[in-house]
């Protein structure tokens, strides 16, 4: 509740926060340089792995000394302590010096120092050829397991890519992190460690998702907000519940790192120093991210638009001008054809026809009088004669 009600502008503090893990990297790189690459164990390699159980302790400075004589000097030797055992009588001894099948000659000479317990010790060899296809598969199971998580936020926030990407890039520099780290502490990358990174891998981004899903909602709950602000307040939001759960994993890794064994040790340090990586990128990093990649979004989407404007106006005032063209040139062959048809057919004038007008119409205009005389003819009635031969018996 104490981060929900505070007014810390995190999106604001990006270009810092990402220059503390640029030197991060960075230092991790120099240290790469200077170490010649990063320290890789008997799996990557290829070598020998022996766990020795001398009958009575024995100096770890002599047994340096004897593997030395048979020409073993990059070896790391670490003591190991079981119930019943007294300091200095068990030893754990990597070498990338392959002894192959002269395996007796490396039990006679630390038998020098002290009689061995052959029921509690061991010899492992790995060899060059397994060593290089087992360094492939964990690449490959790496990269695998970053775009697995790619494609499972995009589908999660319904193929949003930008929380996608902003999942990948914070899951790269979280591994880039940690292989700096381990170059600056020269420790050796082993079976643990590859380990540890796919453990971050899966833990960092269940923390990105729940600060992702509450930009989501705050989204839709905040129209009126700039999405910086909706981010921000996100971040602030969830803030709280990922200290804690980030708080109590760093207090067991920190317990496995002080009181574990050697193999727990290297496999606590590696897991420390990535679940504190990814969650530093996932509340201080990711989330503003995915602000910058939305401003740039918007702006390629703006530069597209205006383009397509330009296109559009170009296109529309030369689809014009082309019309303009068209017509004029239109109209300049019909004109032609007309004048190649007058002439080709001159006009003719024709003499006026009389006009004739009907015998009854004559009266009223007061023209041709032989029509005025046909049209009123006299008609002569001899009434008299018929009524006389009407009486007639």
């Amino acid at each position: 509740m104490f981060f929900r009600r505070s007014h810390w502008n995190i999106v604001g503090k990006f270009t810092l926060i990402s220059s503390i893990s640029y030197a991060v990297i960075f230092a991790g790189i120099i240290a790469l340089i200077a170490h010649h690459g990063l320290r890789l164990g008997l799996s990557f390699t290829g070598g020998t792995d022996v766990t020795v159980r001398f009958v009575q302790p024995v100096p770890q400075r002599a047994l340096v000394d004897r593997l030395a004589v048979i020409g073993v000097r990059d070896a790391t030797i670490n003591t190991l302590t079981r119930v019943g055992d007294r300091p200095g009588q068990r030893y754990t001894i990597e070498t990338q010096h392959a002894f192959g099948d002269r395996t007796r000659d490396l039990w006679a000479t630390l038998s020098t120092l002290a009689p061995i317990d052959r029921g509690q010790s061991e010899i492992s060899s790995v060899g060059p050829s397994l060593s290089h296809e087992y360094l492939i598969k964990a690449l490959e199971a790496l990269a695998i397991a970053i775009a697995i998580q790619f494609l499972y936020i995009a589908f999660r926030f319904e193929w949003n890519l930008i929380f996608g990407w902003v999942t990948v890039i914070a899951l790269v520099r979280d591994s880039a992190m940690m292989i700096g780290i381990y170059a600056l502490a020269n420790r050796r990358a082993d079976d643990a460690f590859l380990a540890a990174v796919l453990t971050v891998v899966g833990y960092s981004v269940m923390d990105t998702i729940v600060i992702l899903d509450r930009i989501r909602e705050n989204t839709r709950l905040m129209p009126q907000e700039t999405y910086e602000r909706i981010v921000n307040t996100s971040i602030l939001q969830t803030m709280t519940r990922s200290l804690n759960t980030l708080a109590t994993v760093v207090v067991t890794l920190v317990a496995l790192l002080a009181l574990g064994g050697l193999s727990l040790q290297n496999f606590a340090f590696a897991l420390l120093v990535g679940i504190c990586s990814g969650g530093y990128h996932s509340i201080f990093y990711s989330a503003p991210l995915v602000v910058r990649l939305r401003e740039m979004q918007l702006r390629r989407q703006r530069r597209a638009q205006e383009r397509e404007a330009q296109a559009q106006a170009a296109s529309g005032g030369s689809r014009e001008r082309e019309e303009i063209l068209a017509a004029r040139r239109e109209r300049r062959v019909k004109e032609g054809r007309e004048r190649a048809t007058q002439r080709a057919n001159p006009t003719r004038y024709k003499r006026r026809q009389e006009e004739i007008l009907d015998p009854l119409d004559a009266q009223n205009a007061g023209v041709h009088d032989e029509e005025f005389a046909l049209g009123h003819e006299e008609i002569h009635l001899q009434l008299d004669e018929e009524e006389e031969h009407h009486h007639a018996p």
